[in-house]
């Protein structure tokens, strides 16, 4: 004990080296795992720069995607050519229409693909900077109704704003896909692309025959002698046959008198000829007047410039803003695995019974 010092004091040091030699014996006994230690405290730095960069790419693209005056989300504009000249210029919107056209394939941005389609026509509606739109279509058609939706959209967009629609066939744009393009004020195709295959389809699966090997048999109560129609537990009866087949040509006489108002020809001149369902090519397309030019994408651009007189113009496309709602649809569509699957089956169009269909009948199984 030191001269002054108290007898508490004196203790309470005397307790702290003996917490010190006890501490520093169970650091010899049992040695520091420090590299757990790191690996924690990087997992912990990881997840902290994580949540810091989720949360700054939401702010960021919710400011860049989001009108401060409406409040409505839009999609962000992204550079695809810029002008020849310097400072303001008008802009050449080009949007694209990719795979079967369904009203239950999920959208980028809006619930559904088609609505991403009118979302964007809507936008570009409202940017005056906007002169001409240019719709890059590669499709082989799809559903009767979401077909008759884009077309609606794109032909309200020409005639209500008075923009003009450059429509760009690609690999292909046959049934529906041409169903849509007949919205648009010039149609160029590329020599080689499908297009055509004005008609509809509608197929039903029976398998009666097999069930009766089987020894299985449905047991259907309906309302209606047509309540069970297309069932392919039993053989349609011909009035059914009669009464489907009128539903057929009902939707096969709105698409040829669509494409007989659009392109000026005669309805008579397409169903004895190209409208019986046929593909042709762009080439065949521009000799049947289906198409107004063969060109490439290019081609596209500068008509659409043209068109609209914006000399000018910068080419754009639209993106869809990085927000919440879409970081929050990413991560449901992960679910853990690292599997890498090719389901060559997947790409083909699953055809629903009981549902028409503007497809070529190669895509039919």
């Amino acid at each position: 004990m030191h001269p002054g010092t108290p007898s508490g004091a004196s203790e309470m040091s005397g307790e702290l080296a003996d917490a010190v030699l006890l501490l520093h014996g169970a650091r010899l006994m049992n040695p520091p795992r420090s590299g757990c230690l790191v690996s924690a405290l990087i997992v912990s730095l990881f997840l902290l720069g994580l949540s810091l960069v989720v949360n700054v790419v939401f702010l960021g693209g919710s400011g860049s995607a989001v009108s401060v005056s409406s409040g409505v989300e839009k999609f962000e504009e992204t550079v695809l050519t810029p002008a020849k000249e310097k400072g303001d210029a008008d802009k050449i919107l080009v949007v694209h229409l990719r795979g079967v056209i369904s009203g239950f394939e999920p959208g980028a941005f809006a619930d559904t693909a088609v609505d991403d389609i009118k979302v964007q026509l809507r936008q570009a509606a409202d940017d005056k900077a906007i002169k001409a739109v240019v719709l890059h279509i590669d499709s082989p058609g799809g559903e009767v109704t979401a077909s008759d939706t884009i077309y609606n959209a794109v032909r309200r967009f020409r005639d209500e704003k008075k923009k003009p629609v450059v429509i760009y066939m690609g690999s292909m744009a046959a049934s529906g896909g041409y169903y849509v393009a007949c919205g648009g004020s010039h149609l160029i195709a590329h020599e080689t692309s499908f297009t055509g295959s004005i008609g509809v389809i509608m197929q039903s699966l029976k398998y009666k025959t097999l069930f009766d090997k089987v020894g299985l048999e449905f047991v259907t109560f309906k309302s209606g002698a047509f309540k069970d129609m297309l069932s392919g537990s039993r053989d349609l009866s011909d009035e059914e046959k009669d009464y489907v087949q009128k539903m057929v040509m009902q939707t096969y006489d709105k698409f040829v008198g669509i494409v007989a108002k659009e392109r000026k020809l005669p309805i008579d001149q397409l169903k004895n000829g190209v409208a019986d369902g046929r593909v042709v090519s762009g080439k065949d397309a521009l000799a049947a007047k289906l198409v107004d030019q063969v060109g490439e994408v290019e081609d596209a651009y500068a008509k659409a410039i043209a068109l609209s007189g914006a000399k000018n113009a910068r080419i754009v496309r639209y993106a869809s803003p990085i927000g919440l709602s879409r970081f929050l649809r990413l991560l449901g569509k992960a679910d853990g695995s690292h599997k890498v699957e090719v389901d060559l089956h997947a790409a083909l169009p699953k055809l629903e019974p009981g549902r028409a269909y503007y497809l070529p009948s190669f895509f039919a199984p």
